[in-house]
């Protein structure tokens, strides 16, 4: 199957507004002011109706516990080589950034994820990030930390990421997984580092999130 095209980075300034997440606010992150607008436009652009969400365009707890987590810790990634899994938007891999890892790669499937990514680094004055595809079909790349917020989301990705982290752990890495209490994560396995109440980005609810550690 041939890659598909690169999405400009204009796309994601004209059809996104920057915010600031709840308990991120040091960070500007380019998320969807109207969902259906943006999946029609996604329509538009790529002449096809989209088959997932655009997940790129929102701040999901899990990504805002890690990224919180880095720069209220940045010893966990400063001068460090850091994966981004299921990047999204970016907001992990931009914290890490802004604490001072040495090497920052995330890792995002979809196309207009990867120019999100483009636009939140450069939106926030770091430098730009490598973006690579899907790694859950290879052996884990050489890095020092593997951060992945909101990757356990369904039966099916659950068993596809947990072995490519314990094997990413095996190799070396720090593995910090964030997650707002899915029952497919296997907390009984993991270290729990910190908590937060994340604010709902649709409601007056808040989501009690876990950073955990693969030991």
């Amino acid at each position: 199957m041939p890659e598909p095209r690169p999405v400009p980075v204009e796309f994601v300034r004209d059809h996104t507004r920057p915010g600031r997440p709840s308990l991120v606010p040091e960070v500007t992150l380019h998320v969807a002011a109207d969902v259906v607008a943006l999946w029609e436009a996604i329509e538009q652009e790529r002449g096809v109706a989209p088959t997932e969400p655009p997940f790129w365009a929102a701040a999901w707890p899990g990504g805002q516990a890690l990224a919180r987590f880095v720069l209220d810790t940045p010893g966990a990634v400063a001068g460090r080589s850091v994966l981004d899994l299921g990047s999204g938007s970016g907001l992990v891999a931009v914290a890490a950034a802004l604490a001072g890892a040495a090497r920052v790669v995330a890792s995002e499937i979809d196309p207009f994820g990867h120019a999100a990514i483009a636009v939140n680094a450069e939106a926030n004055g770091v430098a730009p990030v490598t973006v690579v595809g899907d790694v859950l079909g290879e052996r884990p790349p050489s890095v020092d930390v593997v951060l992945a917020g909101d990757v356990c989301y369904d039966r099916e990705m659950s068993e596809r990421v947990l072995p490519w982290v314990e094997a990413a752990r095996a190799q070396g890495a720090e593995v910090l997984l964030g997650d707002p209490g899915r029952p497919y994560v296997p907390a009984a396995r993991l270290e729990r580092v910190a908590t937060f109440d994340v604010p709902d980005t649709e409601g007056p609810q808040v989501r009690r999130t876990t950073v955990w550690r693969l030991p």
